[in-house]
């Protein structure tokens, strides 16, 4: 099993954070670009990959509660992960995204893997930017 994990400082409170990162319907934005979900019936989803051009039954969990999201391929079993949202001092927020991937071929290498995860938990603090900017409107 090989296991990677990212974090990001964000400045908006964390139930922001939170209510757009568990946003199904906006996760195109700020997921890795070559990855679209596909809500199903909760907590069912599809996931469909450009780089395979596959569709993959998943299921995806939002605990609130918890400020949590999990997930996880269903009937491969290949790869898990999850995001977690901290509030921090002054109204920012620390998100984390791990991910564990349990078959090699599921695994596209660290680099890529550190670079998707930056890339896309900068995506999700414009979209959290944009969120909170139009609510102040």
């Amino acid at each position: 099993m090989t296991e990677y994990e990212r974090s990001r400082t964000m400045p908006a409170l964390p139930e922001h954070v939170f209510d757009q990162a568990a946003d199904v319907g906006q996760m195109d934005a700020w997921l890795p670009q070559d990855l679209h979900v596909d809500a199903g019936e909760p907590p069912a989803v599809t996931v469909h990959e450009d780089r395979t051009d596959q569709d993959v039954s998943a299921q995806l969990r939002a605990r609130r509660d918890q400020l949590r999201l999990e997930w996880g391929t269903r009937e491969q079993g290949g790869y898990t992960g999850w995001l977690q949202v901290a509030g921090l001092d002054s109204g920012t927020s620390e998100v984390t995204v791990h991910l564990s991937f349990f078959e090699e071929e599921h695994d596209p290498g660290e680099e890529a893997v550190h670079t998707a995860l930056d890339r896309s938990l900068q995506r999700l603090e414009e979209q959290v930017r944009l969120r909170v900017d139009n609510a102040a409107g």
